[in-house]
């Protein structure tokens, strides 16, 4: 590959979500500060909503590495849970197995007393939410009903892209819908957080930020339409081209053909980069 050709450490613009790459701009910087200041105020229901690319599964990372160690998370990744299968792997994260299915809820909610105890926060991390069906969205409601007298038991974050926002709006979940008290949505990047966003992840990697020109981040983050993943989708190739053409320079011709090889980009109009315009 490209590494040693342009002399970077690590791929920096890989699709694998890597913290140590992880540059606190605007939009996600604003998402995790809402959670945790949601969990600081034990907040039950938190949802946090972002358009296919924009960084949900970073944020999710950054979020769970940097968690105090009076949280204990629960992670489900899984979104083709019915309400059964989520009670179940709920309660196996929380060290509860071979239970008969009826007396899940009861076990599970002894559990988070003792835990409660012990000091600990039980956080739901739910990828993927707006793929869940109903009855395992009410479950999770039911389980954002646990609690003492004065604070919640289980606190759960629905992740979702923005058709969980337009589900939540339906009539039958309007119980769930009103018990969410914080919500956080992770916008595309405008053109200095691109600009920087690039510049970081190839400084990271042990890069020059100069081997995209100016004037090329731009067209990127026009192509992009400001959205991580396509970004990194475009510089990636941009390079693996160089790289097979024995080039150390990403030449706008480069760049146009990387950005045609992209799905979901905006295509350049024209190929001179001074007339290309945009679709």
């Amino acid at each position: 590959m490209y590494l040693e050709h342009f002399g970077f450490e690590q791929l920096p613009f890989t699709l694998t979500p890597k913290t140590e790459l992880f540059l606190g701009l605007g939009p996600h910087y604003e998402a995790i500060q809402t959670v945790n200041t949601a969990l600081e105020l034990g907040e039950g229901l938190i949802k946090v909503t972002g358009e296919v690319g924009t960084g949900k599964t970073m944020v999710c990372r950054m979020m769970v590495r940097h968690f105090p160690p009076h949280v204990q998370l629960v992670y489900l990744p899984n979104p083709a849970l019915n309400g059964d299968e989520l009670r179940v792997a709920i309660a196996a994260e929380l060290g509860i197995v071979d239970q008969p299915i009826s007396s899940l809820v009861e076990q599970i909610q002894r559990r988070l007393i003792a835990l409660a105890k012990e000091g600990k926060q039980v956080v739901v991390f739910v990828d993927e939410a707006q793929a869940l069906p109903d009855d395992a969205l009410e479950a999770l409601r039911l389980f954002g009903n646990i609690e003492t007298e004065d604070n919640k038991l289980l606190h759960i974050v629905l992740i979702g892209q923005p058709e969980l926002d337009e589900r939540l709006q339906q009539h039958h979940l309007r119980q769930l819908r009103q018990r969410i008290t914080f919500s956080a949505s992770l916008r595309p990047l405008n053109l200095d957080e691109a600009v920087a966003y690039i510049d970081n992840r190839l400084e990271k990697a042990g890069g020059q930020a100069t081997l995209f020109s100016l004037t090329q981040k731009k067209s990127i983050w026009l192509a992009s339409q400001g959205i991580p993943r396509l970004i990194n989708q475009i510089c990636h190739k941009a390079m693996v081209i160089a790289y097979s053409k024995g080039s150390q320079q990403i030449t706008n011709t480069y760049l146009f053909d990387a950005v045609h090889d992209t799905y979901d980009s905006r295509k350049p109009k024209f190929k001179t980069p001074m007339l290309w315009g945009w679709n």
